[in-house]
C-alpha cells in the first residue's frame, strides 16, 4: 500500500491533485496546457483529442484558456503531448514565463525517465571492489618484512 492510498483510507477522501508547476516526484503527473488567449476555441477540440487517449485524464484548467492533464510518465510526456497538439494545429502560450516553465518540465521529465531506465547500483558490490583495490595499492601500511622473519606479537 502506498502512502497516498493509506491517507485516502484514513481520511475517507482523496487528496486534491497537485498544482501543475510544483515538483511531482512520483510518476503520475498533473500538468497544465495553456493555449494562446486568442485561440480559446481550440480547448474543446483538445479535450476531445486528449480524452480519447488511454490513461489520460483531462479537466478544465485554472484559467479559461487552459486544460489540466493527468497522465502516467511511463505512458506519456508533457513534451510529447505538446508536440502532438502542435502537429494538429494548436497554439500554446508563448510568453517567456510559460516557455521557461515548459522547458523545466521537459527537462525534469526527461531526467526522471532516464533515471527510471538506469539499473540501481549495487553499493555493497562496489564497496568490495574498492576495498580489494586498496589492499593491492602500495600506500605504506604494508610490512615489507618477509613473513618468516616477522615476530608474532
Amino acid at each position: 500500500m502506498n502512502p497516498e492510498k493509506a491517507r485516502e483510507l484514513r481520511d475517507g477522501h482523496t487528496r486534491p491533485h497537485p498544482r501543475p508547476f510544483l515538483p511531482q516526484p512520483d510518476t503520475h503527473k498533473t500538468r497544465e496546457l495553456r493555449f494562446e488567449p486568442g485561440h480559446a476555441g481550440e480547448i474543446g477540440r483538445a479535450v476531445n483529442l486528449l480524452s480519447g487517449l488511454p490513461g489520460m485524464l483531462v479537466a478544465p484548467g485554472e484559467t479559461a484558456n487552459s486544460l489540466s492533464v493527468s497522465y502516467e510518465l511511463g505512458d506519456y510526456t508533457f513534451e510529447g503531448l505538446e508536440a502532438a497538439l502542435v502537429a494538429q494545429g494548436f497554439h500554446f502560450d508563448s510568453s517567456i514565463v510559460r516557455r521557461i516553465q515548459r522547458a523545466l518540465i521537459h527537462f525534469s521529465e526527461e531526467t526522471q525517465l532516464r533515471n527510471m531506465r538506469v539499473p540501481e547500483r549495487l553499493i555493497k558490490k562496489s564497496q568490495q571492489v574498492y576495498s580489494k583495490a586498496w589492499d593491492k595499492h602500495m600506500h605504506g601500511d604494508h610490512d615489507n618484512t618477509p613473513r618468516d622473519l616477522r615476530q608474532d606479537r
